[in-house]
């Protein structure tokens, strides 16, 4: 920019740093999806094109910018984890939220005919969005459980209620019926009413969907050398976020120190023969001298 005797107006331009260490996550929400579901007709309580339409916006949006190691979403909602020491837009909150909901909102629209191909889309999309910021993982952490926990409270209520609504009850009646019941009350309504066993209901309906940078590393172990390999994808998993096990499962999502046992403690061993080896990959033998047996271990505690 310039320097004029206007420039003094940059002065009134809002501070929305997010100073490190705290770790960054955007929400974004669909605006009065309500209206957009009906028109365009989705299936209640869940669309399951629907949600894997999202799903694959996130998983663009991932792709699209690196900083951004982990998200999770259910129904019209979904939450971005930048990694630890982004610097994406110097960590200004509006300018990662902007970027974020723009993209999303435009990469729906473009993706709707991949799972609508029968739909028109009748008018864009749209998405609200929000920063905020964690001091801790183990907070980052409680925020995504708490989102895991609302996703498995709205879509129990959800389905007691379409399903009371599709067998002739009015909307008002449907949520007078449910006030003040709680969760096993809900299951039993739909056992003995609907004969649904919710726990066999879609995983990705009951849990959300998690999309993340997964980092696969692998020892090949020489006698006298190893080598490390590992490569990274983005995959998209239908589980339990709350639980422990699954950050220990992925700790490079929130580069988390790995196990600190010795390798050999917690690894399990193979012995490979040379020759079985070549006949999946004979091309390597060119490039690398092998003994005639390899030691391979993948450790256990990833």
């Amino acid at each position: 920019m310039a320097n004029s005797k206007y420039e003094y107006v940059k002065s009134f331009e809002i501070e929305d740093e997010v100073m490190p260490p705290n770790l960054i996550v955007v929400r974004i929400e669909g605006r009065n999806f309500h209206r957009f579901s009906a028109i365009h007709e989705l299936e209640k309580p869940n669309d399951e094109n629907a949600l894997n339409l999202m799903n694959s916006c996130a998983t663009a949006i991932l792709e699209e910018y690196p900083d951004i190691v982990f998200s999770y979403g259910f129904s019209d909602e979904y939450s971005f984890v930048l990694k630890k020491d982004s610097q994406f837009y110097q960590r200004h909150a509006s300018g990662i939220v902007s970027v974020v909901v723009s993209f999303f909102s435009s990469i729906y629209a473009i993706k709707w005919k991949d799972f609508f191909p029968n739909k028109e889309l009748k008018y864009p999309p749209c998405f609200d969005g929000r920063a905020v910021c964690y001091p801790s993982t183990e907070i980052l952490r409680d925020y995504l459980a708490w989102r895991q926990v609302d996703c498995h409270i709205n879509n129990q209520y959800n389905t007691c209620f379409w399903m009371l609504v599709k067998s002739g009850k009015s909307k008002r009646d449907a949520q007078d019926y449910l006030k003040g019941t709680r969760a096993q009350e809900k299951n039993e309504l739909l056992a003995q009413k609907f004969s649904i066993d919710y726990h066999t209901l879609p995983v990705m309906f009951r849990q959300g969907s998690a999309v993340f940078w997964d980092k696969e590393d692998e020892t090949d172990m020489y006698i006298d050398r190893p080598q490390e390999k590992s490569h990274k994808e983005i995959v998209v998993k239908h589980c339990n976020i709350i639980e422990q096990s699954f950050w220990k499962a992925h700790p490079s999502i929130l580069d988390e120190p790995r196990c600190a046992m010795n390798p050999l403690e917690c690894c399990k061993v193979f012995l490979v023969n040379k020759a079985d080896l070549l006949l999946i990959s004979p091309s390597v033998s060119e490039r690398l001298s092998w003994p005639n047996f390899l030691i391979y271990y993948k450790p256990l505690c990833q």
